[in-house]
């Protein structure tokens, strides 16, 4: 950052200057001849001190011309905290380092300069430097953030009117790892997007450069950064594994609503900042908004059962499409007949659910979602929040698309959010990347669904990985629960059959659920070892299974010998229905 510096007043010490011999002649007519010698070489003393102030001035403030700007010195860059996680683990930091800069006007030979320098800085285009040194300016940037090496090498060139200064660099030891959450910053050092962006905006960072850094406390956040790497690495193999073009998941602690993990694929090295606007790499949980298909089908059942309408045991006829004007919903992989709502859940009907749908009612439907927190932003630290899009006229065919899930469209973040609500005993706890404790968490809580709602969506979660479209998350020694979603993608304003979203809203353990995992790919291809398949069942779920078993035991979350199941429905057939 550059500041205008203003020329000081020159007539006090000149005027002073050409009154100093007088002053002393005088002096020296009186007295004895030692006070007379004190006095020489006081007035010797002044009179080179004087010579010394203007030769500083003439240096620091040289004369402004006609055409030229005022002289500019570089302010040292804006100092930032240390960044965090939640066990003190550094995720970003500020180093010093040396800057490169030249004044033009003390440039002896402009040619000499630039073919002293480019030998060293390369990287330097020859045609804007000689711009810059042929400027009337008195300050100018040559190259910013040098390397030891590079700094060593140009000061050994002894470069008229080249001079360094030293300024703070931002530097994540963890590179990719969580970038999407930290974001990064400009050159100036200032926050551009994530959490560092937003310490910008609570003003949580210094405004007068290195000197300011040993004063600012660390910023520490709700992420663990062994769980976010897990994370990170299980995501990538996915995308690899079934040649998805991004994937992306959050974990969020079920009590708290602390954010304990969030990927975003792809996604850029903070370090190299401008990697983050190449391409698609947005964060795809807090910014990107999807329909979320039949996760969706999870809030439905649940409004039934919290509005009165339906219990886990009534039937619904499943045995034929819905048909609504000219619009007919089907199942995937029906089943042809009635079913309870418990295994409209487990089968994953979309019949089923736009039925428990159209009987609460249009109104009553749209209100409890936005009771849910899924027709408005979240309120989070990360600027980058997508908006909801949904019907604004709620007409009756909305209702059933939307209880299946598609019609709606949400980012991840809200439908975690509302995952969270339906097993921590109805509560919906505000997301948060900051540390938070539970009695803060309960203040903020709001009731959104009774505990007995609850209850028996959890045990429809757990029945699902048990013997539904979840049973690849099944491992060993953890109780896991969740619902499966498959969304078809529009593509030029229609739904597209082969391009699908999947997606795997999850909780464990799931009797007394601590964390809500959700695992999204988009665009994952079938495969041998999918048997064909890119429903969410063959790729979402397998990936979460993976990722929990690597995370329970850093999370304290230990492994039961004889995990008990569900108490499923005996003899449900496999099924590959999303």
């Amino acid at each position: 950052m550059l500041v205008e510096v203003n020329r000081p007043p020159a007539a006090a010490p000149y005027g002073l200057a050409a009154r100093g011999p007088a002053i002393v002649h005088s002096l020296l007519k009186a007295g004895d001849p030692t006070r007379r010698l004190l006095v020489l070489i006081a007035g010797v003393a002044l009179s080179f001190s004087v010579i010394a102030a203007r030769l500083v001035d003439i240096n620091l403030f040289p004369p402004v011309g006609k055409g030229q700007s005022t002289a500019r010195i570089a302010e040292p860059r804006i100092a930032r905290p240390d960044i965090v996680d939640r066990n003190g683990v550094i995720l970003a930091t500020d180093i010093q380092t040396a800057s490169l800069h030249a004044n033009p006007r003390k440039i002896v030979d402009i040619d000499e300069a630039i073919e002293q320098v480019t030998t060293v800085l390369k990287d330097l285009d020859v045609k804007v430097l000689r711009r810059k040194l042929s400027s009337k300016r008195a300050f100018v940037w040559i190259k910013r953030e040098l390397s030891p090496g590079e700094q060593a090498a140009v000061h050994r060139l002894g470069i008229p009117g080249f001079y360094f200064t030293t300024e703070s660099r931002r530097v994540y030891p963890h590179g990719r790892t969580a970038a999407q959450v930290l974001g990064y910053v400009n050159i100036d050092n200032i926050g551009a997007a994530g959490i560092e962006k937003y310490l910008d905006r609570q003003q949580l960072i210094g405004r007068n450069g290195a000197k300011r850094q040993a004063a600012l406390a660390p910023v520490r956040l709700s992420l663990d950064v062994r769980v976010q790497y897990a994370m990170r690495t299980e995501l990538a193999a996915a995308m690899e594994r079934y040649c998805a073009k991004a994937a992306a998941g959050v974990i969020l602690k079920v009590d708290t609503g602390e954010v304990i993990a969030l990927t975003s694929l792809p996604d850029f090295n903070p370090n190299e900042p401008s990697g983050a606007l190449a391409g698609k790499r947005l964060n795809q949980i807090t910014y990107g908004v999807y329909e979320p298909g039949s996760t969706l089908k999870a809030i439905t059942i649940a409004m039934a059962l919290d509005e009165g309408t339906a219990t886990a045991d009534k039937i619904y006829d499943a045995s034929k499409p819905i048909r609504i004007g000219k619009a007919v919903i089907g199942d995937f992989h029906g089943q042809k007949r009635p079913l309870t709502v418990r295994e409209v859940f487990i089968y994953s009907s979309n019949i089923g659910a736009g039925k428990i749908a159209l009987e609460v009612g249009e109104y009553r439907h749209k209100a409890f979602l936005r009771k849910m927190g899924l027709l408005t932003k979240p309120d989070l630290e990360v600027p980058e929040i997508g908006a909801p899009r949904y019907p604004r006229t709620w007409r009756e065919i909305n209702s059933v698309t939307i209880g299946f899930g598609h019609g709606i469209a949400m980012t991840p973040m809200q439908l975690a959010l509302a995952g969270v609500a339906l097993v921590n005993d109805g509560r919906y706890v505000p997301a948060t990347f900051r540390p938070r404790d539970r009695e803060t968490a309960a203040r903020l809580a709001r009731r959104v669904i009774q505990p007995k709602t609850s209850a028996s969506i959890r045990r429809m979660m757990r029945e699902n990985v048990e013997m539904g479209t979840a049973r690849q998350a099944r491992v060993e020694g953890y109780a896991i629960g969740g619902k499966t979603g498959t969304a078809e993608k529009v593509i030029n304003g229609r739904y597209s059959k082969k391009q699908l979203r999947t997606s795997f809203l999850s909780a464990f353990p799931i009797e007394a659920p601590k964390y809500v995992v959700l695992i999204m790919l988009d665009e994952p291809k079938p495969s041998p070892e999918t048997r064909n398949m890119a429903t969410a069942g063959w790729n979402a779920v397998p990936v979460t299974g993976r990722l929990i078993t690597r995370i329970a035991p850093m999370l304290g979350v230990l492994p039961e010998i004889d995990p008990q199941p569900g108490d499923g429905i005996k003899g449900v057939a496999e099924n590959r229905s999303e």
